[in-house]
């Protein structure tokens, strides 16, 4: 026998029926802060200096956000536009 119960809800009536809290307001203060600490970064040693302040995931996530941020800058300084050569 099977049984499928389709739930169709929004992520706001989802955690309310589960009882979980509400980190709207959490989200956005952390969003603030990031957005806050990224004005005036100049390089990746600053950002990643920043980020380690504010990133809740501690050594792994600061090591991801660095090679995000590092594959960023490559990115809009051409290093990651290089074009295979005939």
């Amino acid at each position: 026998m099977k049984i499928t119960i389709e739930v169709d809800c929004t992520p706001e009536e989802a955690r309310s029926f589960l009882g979980l809290p509400d980190v709207s307001a959490a989200n956005s203060v952390y969003v603030e802060n990031i957005t806050k600490a990224m004005k005036g970064v100049s390089n990746p040693a600053q950002m990643a200096e920043y980020a380690q302040a504010l990133a809740p995931m501690g050594q792994v996530g600061l090591k991801l956000f660095q090679s995000f941020v590092e594959g960023g800058m490559k990115a809009a300084s051409g290093g990651g536009t290089k074009k295979a050569s005939d």
